[in-house]
């Protein structure tokens, strides 16, 4: 069976992949190229459609997309850089002789795009040779001409550039009165404009926001020159402008006085940022051993998104993927045996593309499947993976999971992470009362740097604040701190889940996979977690 690496590979010996660069229709502004009409989109999609199967192809799909990215930078008082783009174009796949073959173009105009089409079949036939037995589609009904728009109440690129930069300087300023000797952050904006048709039977016009306000403040002991930093506690999100609204009403308080919410202030985080930098010259450095971790929602989400998220995408367990950190110890076997731990059993971890403001929430995915949840761990137990429409028919299912995605519409698209969460306690228990439990314990707020092994199983993670609890109590700052665990026995260890009410999204902008290599964005919800007798290290001590 030909790999999709192998596919990307060979397809460029063979014929050379028709892959205009990414962006070879861009513009500077926003609002430069003007979108064109669905009824247009429609029969500029047929054209591929019709064109790929009168030169033989059993199926096809189009992607028109028009890609919209925004960021401002600020360092301390000064705007660094602001940067627009937008990318245009369209990308064709097709099955033909049972093989891919994938062609993209960035002159939508019906030559081009017959062209385009022309060229995905003879890649494919070209191929073809090469392919040990034929690509399986799991069914997919058609659904006619449907939309889906992420709910944002304001769109991010009508607010104009100079709202943005205000707001990038006032949390600069506000992290310099606090405390902080240096200030960088960033704001970043996505809007995908996807159309999408194939040979099933759907015309699929999607419009996709997603926002990422970001930061790093750091303050320096002027005495020993030390420094220490803390990120911003955002999360990613799907959605609009209104994210930034920074109202306080709807959010909860956490046990060191955090806010938290659905909406973000970056200013007031910033402030917070520069007090915790400057307080951590002064914490005690964590004396290793084991420990009740107790960790925050801004913080497990990294955590899941390595130990859950990447090990059970199937491609990663079939050995077909294992571009940036590796395949999967999550092996079929332990599927197959239908009692493989994962998690003690108050762990549940499940799949998503639908959670409203998560930055994976889509109506259909990219190869035109109705998005969906489905378990991944039930009850402590392995029960699914991740995956698309040439791939669960190796795991015995007969309906994709709906998460296929690609970046642009040059890049072919391919089995990608889903948001993958963990499901809140039943129980009513709020993060003080969980705390109010552990007799020696840290809690740990935000997400730092990590390292996990080529297989997703031993892990290292760090963190933004780390606090130290003794009988029920947290009673002062650590630092130095990182925990070791593996996925099996750090999954395990879960002993105790907040309620709903504390239920909250974490999530990477960036997730890169594949070669040549894509980036998504995925979100990661839980509420704040318990876990027990976790080996913690002091980082700042030699060995």
């Amino acid at each position: 069976m030909t790999t999709r690496r192998d596919f990307v590979g060979t397809s460029s010996l063979a014929l050379g992949l028709a892959m205009a660069p990414r962006l070879a229709h861009a513009a500077g502004v926003h609002g430069a190229l003007t979108p064109i009409p669905r009824a247009d989109k429609k029969a500029l999609a047929d054209v591929a459609l019709n064109t790929a199967r009168s030169r033989g192809a059993s199926y096809a799909d189009v992607r028109i997309g028009r890609y919209l990215n925004q960021s401002l930078s600020a360092r301390e008082t000064k705007i660094q850089g602001v940067n627009s783009s937008e990318s245009y174009g369209v990308g064709i796949r097709v099955i033909a002789d049972g093989t891919w073959g994938f062609a993209a173009t960035s002159d939508v105009t019906p030559d081009g795009i017959a062209r385009a089409a022309t060229e995905a079949v003879a890649i494919a036939r070209a191929n073809a040779p090469l392919q040990s037995e034929p690509v399986r589609l799991a069914p997919q009904k058609g659904f006619g001409e449907v939309s889906w728009v992420t709910p944002i109440g304001k769109n991010g690129f009508d607010v104009p550039l100079a709202e943005k930069a205000d707001l990038l300087l006032a949390a600069a300023a506000a992290a310099l009165k606090a405390g902080a000797n240096f200030f960088n952050g960033s704001i970043f904006l996505v809007n995908e404009q996807k159309y999408f048709a194939s040979t099933d039977g759907s015309y699929i016009d999607q419009d996709v926001h997603r926002i990422f306000p970001n930061f790093t403040a750091t303050a320096v002991d002027s005495t020993t020159g030390k420094f220490e930093t803390r990120s911003a506690l955002s999360s990613p999100m799907g959605m609009g402008w209104e994210y930034m609204a920074g109202s306080a009403s709807g959010k909860t308080q956490g046990p060191t006085g955090t806010l938290y919410g659905w909406s973000y202030d970056m200013v007031e985080d910033a402030a917070a940022a520069a007090r915790d930098a400057r307080a951590k010259h002064s914490a005690k450095s964590v004396a290793p051993g084991k420990y009740d971790l107790v960790l925050d929602p801004s913080h497990l989400w990294l955590t899941i998104h390595e130990s859950v998220g990447h090990p059970l995408e199937l491609d990663r367990v079939l050995g077909y993927e294992a571009n940036y950190a590796g395949t999967s110890f999550a092996t079929l076997d332990k599927w197959q045996s239908k009692s493989f731990k994962y998690g003690s059993p108050k762990v549940n971890l499940y799949a998503d593309k639908l959670e409203k403001g998560s930055l994976g929430a889509v109506g259909y995915d990219d190869e035109g499947v109705k998005t969906r949840e489905w378990d991944l761990v039930k009850d402590g137990v392995l029960v699914n993976y991740q995956a698309i429409r040439d791939q669960v028919h190796m795991i015995g299912q007969t309906e994709s999971h709906g998460c296929c995605y690609a970046d642009n519409w040059s890049s072919v698209q391919f089995q990608r992470m889903p948001n993958v969460s963990l499901r809140a306690g039943t129980a009513p228990l709020t993060p003080a009362e969980l705390i109010a439990k552990v007799e020696r314990g840290i809690y740990i707020v935000g997400d730092g740097s990590f390292s996990i092994d080529q297989q997703r199983y031993n892990f290292q993670f760090g963190g933004q604040t780390f606090h130290e609890i003794r009988d029920g109590k947290i009673i002062g700052m650590l630092k130095d701190v990182s925990y070791q665990s593996n996925t099996q026995e750090f999954w395990n260890s879960a002993s105790a889940m907040c309620d709903r009410r504390d239920w909250r999204m974490g999530g990477s902008f960036f997730d890169g996979k594949g070669q040549p290599g894509q980036v998504s964005a995925v979100s990661h919800g839980s509420s704040t977690t318990r876990f027990d007798g976790v080996n913690v290290i002091n980082t700042a001590r030699k060995i």
